[in-house]
């Protein structure tokens, strides 16, 4: 019955897929267009595996937090305006989690939007969002 629901309200198989597509168009576009290092993919927090950061990258020193939101062409709502502050809630409980990892934390972080659309029989469109409000300005991990 929730596979069922979940089909129907387009969050199963097909929806997983086109989000995997779009988590991969968005890390090959980072690499290759904006010269970013990938440094995880799909990063959860060990304490709540419902803390997810989707890609975390390097750019240059800065070490970059990154949510992906793949839309369908036309969608009524960006990603960039579909990161809700309940998802940036989330969010930021995870790069803290994420920092506190680290044997050296990096002196500058942010967080990054990327909006992929994905035309059907055509190359992804990808939109780059740098440094999103995330953190309160004397943030500390």
């Amino acid at each position: 019955m929730f596979v069922r629901l979940k089909n129907l309200l387009g969050l199963g198989p097909a929806a997983d897929d086109a989000g995997a597509r779009g988590e991969a168009a968005a890390a090959d576009f980072l690499r290759r267009r904006r010269g970013f290092a990938i440094v995880a993919r799909n990063w959860r927090n060990p304490r709540d595996r419902r803390e997810e950061i989707d890609l975390v990258a390097r750019d240059g020193e800065v070490l970059v937090f990154i949510e992906v939101k793949t839309r369908a062409v036309g969608a009524l709502v960006s990603g960039f305006h579909a990161v809700t502050s309940r998802k940036k809630s989330v969010l930021r409980r995870a790069a803290t989690a994420y920092l506190r990892t680290l044997v050296a934390p990096p002196v500058t972080f942010r967080l990054d939007i990327v909006e992929v659309a994905l035309p059907p029989g055509a190359a992804p469109e990808v939109q780059h969002y740098e440094n999103a409000a995330l953190f309160p300005k004397h943030f500390q991990p």
